[in-house]
């Protein structure tokens, strides 16, 4: 069965506030790094995964995504996927 490779990406959408982010750039500031006028944290998952083809680990990726990995009341996703 082939593997495959994945990443899902998770980002705040931008309407949500991002206090970590906001914090950060802050503390960016006061270590002497300037020029950052905005900053946003999200997070990377990655994984890999025995499936029959693309299609099948397409559906089975978005399904985590959708309801296991990202908060579609807050949060987007994209998805990487290759062959391992």
């Amino acid at each position: 069965m082939p593997r495959y490779q994945a990443r899902v990406l998770v980002r705040l959408r931008p309407s949500v506030l991002d206090p970590a982010g906001e914090a950060t750039r802050g503390a960016a500031s006061r270590l002497g790094v300037e020029g950052i006028s905005k900053l946003r944290i999200g997070k990377a998952v990655e994984m890999e995964l025995d499936a029959p083809d693309e299609a099948e680990a397409r559906r089975r990726l978005e399904l985590l995504s959708d309801r296991l990995l990202a908060n579609p009341v807050i949060e987007n996703w994209s998805l990487e996927l290759q062959d391992s």
